[in-house]
Order: C-alpha cells, then structure tokens, then sequence
C-alpha cells in the first residue's frame, strides 16, 4: 500500500504475547489484592501513620515524667482512675502532663497513651 511497510508479527509469537498480557494482569490483581502490594499515596499515609504513633510513644515517657514532678500527681492518679474512661484524657490534658516542653496546648494522642501508661502502673 503506497509503500508502507507493515511489520507482520509470526502466527506462532500471537499465543506467547496474549499469555504475556493476561499474565501480567493477573500478576497485577493478585499482587495488589493479596500480596501486600501498595500504591504510592498508600504508603506515604502508612508511613505518616507510624511516623506519627513512633512520635507519640516517644513523647508518653516525659509525659509519665512530668506527671511523676506534679506535687498533686497522688489525688490526679486516684481521679484519673475513678473516673470514666472518655474523661481520662480530658483530665490529663488539663493537668499539663500531655503538654509538652516548647509547646502550649497538650496533645490529646500523647494524653490518650499516656492515660494507658498510668492506669498500668
């Protein structure tokens, strides 16, 4: 056809190219479904999550510390446990505990941790 060259793929190449193709979509269903495969922006919020989760369980000591130096740590403990658990976090966010140095408001994620902390010991 007006000298246009066609390349014309071997009758016998057709079965390995379509095996191919069904080949890597199904490696790519299974890999995603049940092979831990992950996208890129699934990821980055895993590692946010954990990242966050490392910060917090490193902040709870200083919380335990502080709360260790509050001259009124004995009456906020028995309160603390005295009370419901949906208001435990309340409690020690209020205290200062969950307040952590160079910051001025508490954390509430450290607070719920650190409640978890004290209620142990």
């Amino acid at each position: 056809r007006n000298g246009e060259r066609h390349m014309k793929t071997p009758e016998w190449l057709k079965p390995g190219i379509y095996g191919a193709a069904v080949g890597a979509v199904a490696l790519t269903i299974v890999g995603f479904s049940w092979g831990g495969w992950v996208t890129g922006g699934t990821a980055e919020k895993l590692a946010g999550s954990q990242a966050k989760l490392e910060v917090v369980a490193a902040l709870v000591p200083i919380c335990v510390e502080q709360s260790t130096q509050d001259p009124q740590a004995g009456d906020t403990l028995a309160q603390l446990k005295s009370s419901s658990s949906y208001k435990r976090i309340d409690m020690l966010m209020q205290t200062g505990w969950a307040t952590m140095p160079g910051s001025s408001n508490p954390s509430r994620d450290v607070a719920r941790a650190c409640v978890q902390q004290l209620a142990a010991q």
